[in-house]
């Protein structure tokens, strides 16, 4: 009986100690937020905390296509990324509240992985949307173009950054 409790704090245990966002997608009960671009569709994970913001998509060994992520903010504002902790190429697109394409960078793995090149918005924007590396540029998006977006909650929802 001692054996089996010890297994289940043990595993209890386990599992509170995972940090939550560490390079893994989260399940969710809530249908798939997706973004449109210039026809193309991607199935985004939501990032709309600061510590979701932080986390991104560093750690993650694979993005698959029609695959991302897109980070939701309160309010627009100079956005500015980095590729720390990337281990995959990632395009990035910068959206103003009107979902239209304000900036947008191939962003290259960094040997060191320290993450030292910036890639800013220039002008306030309230989303980034990260996809695999080069899928920006097969899809032919372009500042100006203006997205879609299904099943993503309303910029209010999202943490206020610090």
């Amino acid at each position: 009986m001692n054996h089996f409790r010890h297994i289940l704090l043990l595993t209890f245990g386990g599992l509170l100690s995972l940090p939550a966002g560490c390079g893994e997608k989260q399940p969710s009960s809530s249908p798939p937020a997706k973004v449109m671009l210039r026809g193309h569709t991607w199935q985004v994970e939501l990032a709309m905390t600061d510590r979701r913001r932080f986390q991104g998509l560093s750690g993650r060994k694979i993005l698959s296509d029609g695959e991302g992520m897109l980070f939701v903010y309160p309010r627009e504002q100079k956005l500015s990324f980095c590729m720390r902790g990337c281990d995959i190429p990632i395009d990035i697109a910068f959206l103003d509240r009107n979902l239209r394409v304000v900036n947008l960078y191939e962003m290259t793995v960094e040997t060191d992985r320290v993450g030292r090149a910036m890639y800013d918005s220039h002008v306030p924007a309230m989303y980034a949307l990260e996809v695999p590396g080069g899928a920006l540029r097969r899809a032919g998006v372009r500042v100006g173009d203006r997205a879609e977006f299904v099943n993503v909650p309303p910029p209010s929802r999202a943490e206020e950054g610090r």
